[in-house]
């Protein structure tokens, strides 16, 4: 169906046209003076100049045109020369009756689907998830089922940091801890086992401690060097236990991300675009775009109008070992022939955006894409405590996600008891699905290159602009929804009519904009927008229900009109949070 503003705008552009103007002055916005209007257009001021007319007499003809229309109650002219614009509770009803029998609430899916990889996650293999990782999980998410409800083909790829030194740090510590393993023996020509020789926990543990030793002692460092070398040259054994390290750690993110409601198409990593990497760095080499700079390959990515020093893009270090940019730019070269997208969107910490400013420039410059592929880097801001630093645990460390999730279930755990809304023996699922909606709410009502505060009080509210307190609206429409059928009421009967009253014409006028609010935030990469909407329809819905009888109306046409007005506001409020990656339950 058509959006809402869409109609609006050819019914004033049809009135212009019929004035004698052209129709493309008849765009209509969102009133900015909601106390005068609830829509306007300028178009009379835009034309004036071109017309030689004054804005108040060009728009005084159009709203002249504008006196029966269907669409709008009032078109009224005013100084110096705007269109104020009421919408006529009618057609707004028709409208309602339209987005109820759209599966997708009147959002219209892409006319030419993209493909869209998104880039996000990013987690080092071996290592636990921390809260630095929640902001490009829960982005990227966001903007995966946004992509795909707009009916593109979104693909997810963690992009697991699972190759490099850390890999051969790891090898050197378990040869230094459990050398009789056969995994060190050059020797051997039996089967592996198939059992891992460490736990998670063992990992988390050895990483660390590796790390620590080898920026003191020289010799285990060169060791470990040595260790990275030999796997990525294909030693048996230590390939052998890189499979065991993926497997493990792969299985505990897997569980880690599932409690965030996070998935990934892809679970590809740094290790699955080396093979790209030697074919890539040769043809770079042979068509001049690489040169050797103090021992070093790179590739220059300046440009006449940069206004800040944009260094070479290096490609291989003086030593011949790869570095991110080359893992980045094969992963590109990887992407490109396996799946062809459209675009690829890298939902990355904004500190890191000269390096991607340097891998697309070089991948744009090399002809590692096409002209039509495009290239996006969505740089997020700093997840901070109340001193507005990186958040930290109380101890002052960096704090594991899982940790994060269940103090923030606590505290809704507690707050949910307090209500005494749920049973005891429901509180702590319930809990787990609130507690969601606090984290992700929390982080996506914020704009996502911005530094925010994660204020657990604050998230955990069941007031204000919260999840839970989204959530909290959505169970208060179901409950009424559910005394409605218990006292003998089907909700499919009757049809949307004309609303009576300012807060549930406030309501409609709120719910009609979804598909365009969901749009918008898709179109530019911002799930806050969504938020910022949801959060409206909340306030919206709650005005009117505070204000009008829907059980108790007496007219059972009225009522019924009520009812389905619920049941719509309860599908966009759903719909839109789902999209945002978080559920409502059913009772709070």
């Amino acid at each position: 169906m058509k959006k809402m503003i869409t109609l609006m705008t050819e019914e004033i552009s049809k009135a212009f046209e019929k004035a004698g103007y052209d129709p493309s002055y008849g765009r209509v916005t969102l009133s900015n003076r909601p106390d005068l209007c609830e829509y306007q257009c300028n178009g009379a001021m835009a034309g004036a100049k071109a017309y030689h007319k004054a804005p108040m007499v060009i728009a005084e003809e159009v709203a002249a045109l504008l006196a029966d229309s269907p669409v709008f109650k009032k078109a009224e002219a005013v100084r110096p020369g705007f269109l104020n614009l009421t919408v006529r509770e009618d057609f707004l009803s028709g409208i309602m009756r339209q987005m109820e029998e759209e599966k997708c609430l009147g959002v219209e899916k892409a006319e030419k689907p993209k493909t869209i990889i998104i880039d996000y996650g990013g987690p080092n293999v071996a290592k636990p998830l921390h809260v630095g990782h929640l902001r490009s999980a829960i982005i990227g998410e966001s903007l995966k089922r946004m992509g795909r409800y707009l009916g593109h083909q979104v693909i997810g790829d963690v992009h697991l940091g699972d190759w490099g030194l850390q890999m051969g740090l790891i090898i050197t510590e378990l040869r230094h801890r459990k050398g009789d393993l056969p995994y060190f023996d050059e020797a051997f020509t039996g089967e592996y086992p198939k059992e891992p020789p460490f736990t998670i926990a063992d990992l988390e543990e050895i990483y660390p401690s590796a790390s620590a030793r080898s920026k003191e002692d020289e010799d285990y460092k060169n060791e470990a060097l040595e260790a990275t070398a030999q796997l990525q040259h294909g030693r048996r054994g230590y390939m052998a236990l890189w499979h065991h390290i993926i497997d493990v750690s792969v299985s505990d993110l897997k569980k880690n991300y599932a409690n965030l409601d996070v998935s990934f198409d892809l679970w590809k990593g740094e290790s699955d675009a080396q093979p790209y990497i030697p074919d890539m760095v040769q043809r770079l080499k042979d068509e001049g775009f690489a040169y050797e700079d103090q021992g070093a390959l790179v590739v220059d990515v300046a440009e006449e109008n940069d206004t800040k020093e944009i260094p070479p893009c290096m490609i291989l270090k003086s030593d011949g070992a790869s570095l991110y940019t080359t893992t980045d730019l094969a992963t590109i070269v990887e992407r490109m022939k396996l799946y062809h997208p459209d675009e690829i969107l890298y939902v990355v910490d904004k500190r890191q955006e000269l390096h991607f400013i340097q891998v697309f420039r070089c991948a744009r410059k090399t002809g590692l894409v096409p002209d039509g592929t495009a290239l996006n880097f969505l740089g997020f801001g700093t997840m901070n405590g109340k001193d507005g630093k990186p958040f930290k645990t109380r101890e002052g460390g960096v704090m594991r996600l899982e940790n994060l999730i269940a103090e923030i279930n606590e505290e809704m755990f507690k707050k949910i008891v307090e209500n005494r809304s749920v049973r005891d023996t429901d509180a702590q699922d319930t809990a787990k699905v609130v507690g969601l909606s606090a984290i992700k709410y929390g982080d996506l009502s914020n704009q996502a290159t911005k530094d925010y505060i994660f204020d657990i009080d604050r998230f955990t509210s069941f007031e204000g602009n919260t999840g839970p307190y989204i959530l909290y609206t959505i169970v208060r429409i179901k409950s009424i929804l559910s005394r409605y059928t218990e006292e003998g009421g089907h909700i499919g009967e009757g049809a949307i009519l004309p609303p009576e009253s300012e807060s549930e014409k406030a309501l409609m006028l709120a719910l009609q904009a979804f598909a365009q609010n969901m749009e918008a935030a898709f179109e530019e990469k911002a799930p806050h927008r969504l938020c910022a909407y949801i959060y409206e329809v909340s306030n919206a819905f709650n005005s009117f229900y505070h204000e009008t009888k829907i059980l108790s109306q007496d007219e059972p046409s009225r009522r019924q009109s009520l009812i389905r007005l619920l049941v719509l506001t309860e599908r966009v409020l759903t719909e839109a949070i789902s999209v945002l990656g978080f559920s409502a339950p059913d009772h709070m």
